[in-house]
């Protein structure tokens, strides 16, 4: 035991490469699966196609950016004093840069490369059985996760011991240098992880939205008919987007969670026989560990037959990790962490740790569970949008807005009460180590999440290459579930970015010393309000963009089935390379505006208004953010599923509808208003919110003002006050009645 207590930040690195190793594994083994006919291969190759030539595309142009900003980073590391104080970083913060973007463009790849094998494969497995098409499609997800969760505890685990021994000569320092530096890992991860997704966003979009308005629509085809030039497009943004994109998403979440934590952890002072590391080694281990009940969570995720409910299958993989998590954090703390621990003032013992760790998982459960509520076929939320489509495409748009409204409410009074709990129970570092606990299942909660879009595009494959109904009714089973964890997996990843903002925030106020943001002060006011307004204009520029893309997309689709005669009655193939190259140039182009709101504000703001108005706009951005991403995730997710309730047959006042009846079309509506809400701006808000709070962290030592002089006078006053009490000169020593009232009180 006293080896594994000495050696224990090893061990986290290793955690994380057994994840990799069973990420190769379960990689080969999807590999090896049947792909079907040679024309199930064709398509998936030119899915598999376009996708690489989108993220060869989007790479080119990140590349120069982390160039950039490279250099950039490493300009200011080699700055060691500010107004006289002292600058504990180095240099080497741009080569954590570069490898944490790196690593994320990494865990987008492995996704997307498996997804365009597992997509074909499950198509195949459909023709056999549902449990088959399950297993291959979750396999896939289940790559992509615990590549994800490997990366990242690898990545943090071993840079960690290399900074440490990089900065050993540095004494007192040495810990503090390597957390500073590291963050520049999570920069990396998280700037890479905001262009992914938004660019990823704005290419699906593009292509489903101008498949919709003019296959389904205009055309009556069916949505992945071979005939319609847009959908190999479609099918290609649901890996860009919903597989490369939400992996580079996770991934950044996933490191700033645990960097978060780390932060504060080392405010702590412990004497332990872990280095005195313990609070910072505890978000490593816990999420490393989180990769193996992951990989025991999977065991669960099966079904018997063709009657079986899918969700429920990955609901028990789900929940079954998060509880060997929540069991296995009750012995890992009391055995990591010492009796009694002290954060700024704040006194708590290792048992509220625990506690904290719990509200993280069951913050996280109630979040997926009310998210499945108002996205899920069946459930009041959705039932009540086919309802209203009856009569038209307004008020099916008018539902579906009412429906995303709504549904903030209970996710921000869980989150609500998951903060303030979490705060009682072990101050900022509980808020922190919520948000670990809740990130802790990410590879899980990531393999649900993947298996949605590749089950999508196993449902477009099974319908471009003609099979049998029955084989298209098993993909429909697989994709209607996958909308619903596509919802949730986005419900999740928002309420882990809202823990980790604050976490991230209180680390930014302690490293820029401030002692309270007060929004009485105009200026502080002013960055709340403009804080507010960010995700509005975030958003609106990402809508913007999915319409133009749309707008072009929409004209070439109806070129071709102008142009070239025989589309419709199959003699001639459509030209889907121009659609592929219109959703691909769109995208590049549209996600640099959006991506540099996100990097330079909180950089203009706090070096000309300083770090008090800076934590105001932070502020403003975390609140709004998270309402918008709530928001409009649930909205898209409840539009998609109303529209595939018409697909199934719907009971509307007595009598049924079906495709291609009026109702749907109108529902048709409400999910092209909602593709780009919850697969592009929705889900970009989490890391608008995240990536703010860490460029704020990053440049707050640059920033910060001299707290020792405010302190020393507020210091100086209380003491003369309580003084002046004691004679009864009360009033005239604190001019504030409410002071003198304080000093009564104690």
């Amino acid at each position: 035991m006293d080896f594994l207590q000495t050696n224990l930040i090893y061990v986290v690195p290793i955690l994380g490469l057994i994840g990799i190793l069973v990420m190769i594994s379960k990689s080969i083994w999807v590999s090896k699966q049947p792909s079907g006919d040679e024309k199930m291969t064709e398509l998936a190759g030119y899915i598999a196609d376009g996708a690489m030539a989108f993220l060869k595309a989007e790479w080119r142009v990140l590349s120069i950016f982390v160039l950039f900003a490279g250099i950039l980073l490493a300009y200011s590391g080699s700055i060691h004093e500010v107004n006289g104080k002292e600058i504990h970083s180095s240099w080497i913060i741009s080569i954590a840069f570069v490898i944490g973007a790196v690593f994320s463009a990494t865990a987008g790849y492995i996704g997307m490369r498996v997804a365009t094998k597992a997509n074909v494969r499950t198509t195949h497995a459909a023709r056999t059985s549902l449990k088959q098409a399950l297993k291959v499609s979750f396999t896939g997800g289940t790559v992509m996760g615990l590549g994800v969760a490997g990366l990242a505890v690898l990545g943090l685990g071993g840079l960690f011991i290399v900074f440490l021994s990089m900065f050993a000569d540095l004494g007192e320092h040495t810990v503090k240098t390597a957390i500073e530096v590291l963050t520049g890992f999570s920069l990396g991860a998280e700037s890479i992880a905001l262009f992914a997704r938004v660019g990823g966003g704005i290419y699906t979009k593009a292509a489903d939205v101008g498949a919709d308005l003019v296959g389904k629509v205009e055309a009556g085809i069916p949505e992945d008919d071979v005939r319609n030039p847009a959908t190999i497009a479609d099918n290609v943004g649901d890996n860009v987007g919903d597989v490369a994109g939400m992996g580079a998403d996770l991934f950044g979440s996933y490191v700033a969670t645990i960097l978060a934590t780390m932060v504060l952890g080392q405010e702590i002072i412990v004497t332990d026989n872990f280095g005195g590391m313990s609070p910072i080694l505890l978000p490593m281990v816990i999420c490393g560990l989180g990769i193996i009940f992951s990989i025991i969570g999977t065991w669960f995720v099966t079904i018997k037959d063709e009657t079986s409910n899918v969700q429920n299958a990955l609901n028990l993989g789900n929940w079954s990790s998060i509880v060997i998590t929540g069991i296995a954090s009750y012995f890992i703390v009391l055995w990591m962490l010492p009796e009694t621990l002290n954060l700024r003032g704040y006194e708590f013992s290792s048992i509220n740790v625990f506690y904290a760790i719990i509200v993280g998982l069951v913050v996280g459960t109630i979040m997926s569970i009310v998210t499945e509520y108002y996205t899920a076929m069946g459930k009041a939320p959705v039932d009540s949008i086919v309802q209203q489509s009856s009569t038209g495409h307004a008020t099916n748009i008018i539902a579906g807005l009412s429906v995303g409204m709504k549904s903030t409410v209970i996710p921000i009074i869980v989150l609500a009460a998951g903060i303030m709990t979490s705060y009682y129970f072990a101050g900022l570092y509980g808020v922190a180590i919520a948000a670990a606990g809740m990130m802790a299942t990410t590879a899980m909660q990531l393999a649900i999440d993947a298996f949605g879009p590749i089950a999508d595009n196993a449902g477009g494959i099974a319908e471009m290459s003609q099979l049998p109904p029955e084989v298209r009714e098993r993909t429909d089973n697989l994709d209607a579930v996958g909308n619903t964890t596509a919802a949730t997996g986005k419900g999740f990843a928002i309420a882990s970015a809202a823990l980790t903002s604050l976490a991230l925030f209180a680390a930014f106020v302690g490293i820029a010393g401030i002692e309270a943001i007060d929004i009485y002060k105009a200026p502080v006011l002013a960055g709340l309000f403009v804080g507010g307004m960010i995700p509005f204009i975030f958003s609106a520029l990402c809508i913007q963009a999915v319409g133009r893309a749309a707008m072009d997309m929409v004209q070439e689709v109806r070129r071709q089935f102008r142009e070239i005669p025989g589309i419709m009655e199959y003699k001639a193939k459509p030209e889907y390379e121009k659609c592929v190259a219109i959703s691909t140039t769109a995208s590049i182009r549209e996600m640099m505006l959006p991506g540099a709101i996100a990097l330079i504000t909180p950089v203009v703001v706090g070096f000309i208004f300083g770090p008090e108005v800076l934590g105001g706009l932070l502020a403003g951005v975390t609140v709004s953010g998270v309402l918008m991403g709530i928001f409009q995730s649930n909205a898209g997710g409840a539009w998609d599923n109303a529209k595939k309730s018409f697909e199934k047959g719907v009971l509307i006042n007595g009598e049924m509808y079906y495709k291609k009846s009026e109702p749907h079309k109108a529902s048709v509506t409400g999910d092209t208003v909602g593709d780009p809400f919850k697969d592009t701006s929705g889900p970009s808000m989490n890391i608008l919110i995240k990536l703010m709070s860490i460029v704020s962290l990053v440049i707050a030592p640059y920033i910060a003002i001299n707290a020792t002089q405010p302190t020393t006078q507020v210091k100086a006053k209380t003491e003369h006050c309580q003084t002046a009490m004691k004679s009864g000169e009360v009033k005239a020593c604190c001019a504030k009645p409410r002071m003198a009232d304080r000093f009564k009180h104690k």
